[in-house]
Order: structure tokens, then sequence, then C-alpha cells
């Protein structure tokens, strides 16, 4: 008998537009669209939760019991799948999946994607061409992701590319990428984390180092390398504005433990980073990119910024701020001298 989350799974496949699929017990099953969460009248037996959680668990080469309850990996489709045990969630598994969109390749085969027109995909561009250090902000769900994945279409097919995640979900489509995953939480099974693999990477010629969402003492070591002449990394931080995203970077730097005054973490912070981009979602739950921030400096214990584009009534503009970078945008990145005029 066909277990029935496999069966709707598959099921939901076939239909547009499925970001998320959340499992919270037999009865309680909801898929999001558009920002928001539907809930399904679709019943799966508490029997087929267990097989298929033991399933996932046997595909990811892990274990899961009340000994080892949590199971953070992927599905066959490249969905991220997270499973917490009913041991801590109320009598029955607590499944959640974020979707794989195999739809999304490019910007230029999804237009519009992220509320944008070809004017500001130029810019976007521009700052892969011209190997600007970028951080993606945005809360849960918005896309962080995705929007990266659109970002490394752009790269070139001759560089080489070190990507770090603690579960495989960028899509990089050049010959030469290593891909490395390990752990975020701390120590993997193989006894290396996420700061060593960050660390390791430098001794192994990147022309690009891209970490898929920094969470502790790593990003350290992310700064250190931008600061080096790794220009034209990436990653993502979990945060709702700009503001909350350089305060969470300088927490994160923190963590790695170093007895460093403030001002010394800021240097490093405006130093390494070029632009925050900030992906958000619009009234109507689409995910959208709600600024841009450019990082220009310091002002005694301060980090400068400039914000070169926001949202203002459903579309992107230009705040009229030419960006301290426009000279190696226009140079590498093919932007045209005026563009912040046009």
């Amino acid at each position: 008998m066909t277990n029935k989350v496999w069966s709707l799974l598959e099921d939901l496949n076939q239909k547009k537009g499925i970001t998320e699929v959340v499992i919270n017990g037999p009865k309680k099953v909801f898929v999001e669209r558009a920002g928001q969460f539907i809930q399904l009248n679709y019943p799966i037996p508490l029997e087929d939760l267990h097989d298929f959680a033991n399933e996932v668990a046997n595909n990811n080469s892990t274990s899961f019991s009340d000994e080892d309850p949590i199971i953070d990996g992927r599905l066959p489709d490249g969905s991220r799948i997270n499973i917490i045990h009913e041991k801590f969630s109320q009598g029955a598994p607590a499944i959640t999946i974020r979707k794989y969109l195999k739809s999304i390749n490019s910007f230029d085969q999804n237009p519009n994607i992220f509320g944008l027109n070809e004017h500001w995909v130029k810019l976007l561009k521009a700052m892969v061409s011209s190997r600007m250090n970028v951080i993606v902000s945005g809360g849960t769900g918005v896309g962080k992701t995705t929007f990266m994945n659109l970002m490394l279409a752009e790269l070139s097919q001759a560089e080489r590319v070190i990507t770090i995640e603690d579960t495989i979900e960028l899509a990089i489509n050049i010959p030469n990428v290593v891909r490395l995953e390990g752990s975020f939480a701390g120590k993997n099974k193989n006894g290396i984390g996420a700061r060593d693999l960050v660390r390791n990477t430098l001794r192994m010629r990147p022309d690009r180092i891209i970490i898929g969402e920094v969470r502790g003492g790593e990003l350290f070591d992310l700064l250190q390398a931008m600061n080096t002449g790794h220009d034209g990394s990436m990653s993502s931080v979990h945060a709702s504005s700009p503001a909350e995203c350089l305060s969470r970077i300088e927490n994160l730097f923190l963590m790695a433990g170093f007895d460093v005054p403030n001002h010394v973490v800021r240097k490093q912070i405006a130093m390494g980073i070029d632009f925050i981009i900030q992906i958000t979602r619009d009234r109507e739950g689409n995910r959208v990119l709600g600024s841009i921030l450019e990082l220009t400096g310091m002002e005694g214990n301060n980090i400068l910024s400039q914000q070169i584009a926001l949202r203002e009534e459903g579309e992107i503009v230009s705040t009229g701020i030419t960006p301290k970078n426009i000279e190696k945008l226009c140079r590498m990145g093919g932007l045209e001298k005026d563009f912040f005029n046009q």
C-alpha cells in the first residue's frame, strides 16, 4: 500500500506555487502558497508518518528515534526537510518541507521575479560580474536561497567556486565547483564544523566562497576571506531588515570567541561587505526585493551606509544616491555611468 505522505508530495509536485508543506499531525496538513498557509482535507495515518520519517532518515544516512530526534536533510527532488520526533511534538512527527522550485533558473528566464524589472536585474548582474561581496538578508521563507541561486546563475564558467552549506540547496551550473556540506549547529558526525570548512576553503584556491547561510563564528572567517582577496563572495543572514542584518552580523562575528573591541569588528564588516540585499514579502505575500544597502566605510565607531534602492508603491525605485562602487560596477559589470539617474 502506497504511503500517503509520498503520494501527497507526488501530487503537489504537479501544482505550481507551492513553496512549503507542513504536517503537524495525521489531520493537520498545510501547504503554503503566495505566503499564506492553506489547510488540506487530507488525513494521513500515524503509521504512514512514522514510515515516511524512517525512510527519509535512511535516505539521508542518519537515524531517527527519541534519542536522535531531529532530521535535517533532503528529499529525492532536492527539497529540504526537517522532522522532529513525536516525543517532542505532541504525539506525531512534525514535518516541514521547503519545496525545491525547479522552474526558477535565472533572472532572464523568470521575468519580474522578486518584483524586479530589467533595470534592477542589470544592477544585480553587475554586482556579480564586478565581484561585489554581497549579503542576502531576509526572514524565514522569503526566498533567500532562491535569490542566491539567481545571483549564482550569473557566475562565469571560468571561475572556481567553493560552497559551504549545512544542507545542499544552492544550484551552481559551472564545471569548477566544490560542494562542501557541514554542520552549522556545531560538529557533524565526522567532526568537521562550519568554521573548519571555511578555514580549509582558503587553502583550496577559490575565486569565490559561497556560504548558504551564516549562523555562527564561521562569519569571522568569511569576513577574513572577503578582506583578503576573495572578492565576489556571498552568503545569507536571517534578519528582517538591513539594520537588523548588520546587528546580527556583528553578533555572529563575536561568536567566533575573539575578545576584540566593537570598532574593530565593525571595521571588518565595513571593509568586507559591499552590499546588503533585503528580501521580504509584499502585502499580497509575494516574495520581493525590498531594498539595497551599500556599506561605504567607517566614521568613528559607526559603520557608514547608504540606501541605493527601496520598494515604494509596489516597485523598486532609486533613492537618487550613486553607489561608492559605481566605477567598478561600470568597468567590470557593464553598467552605464548614468544608471542611477535613469
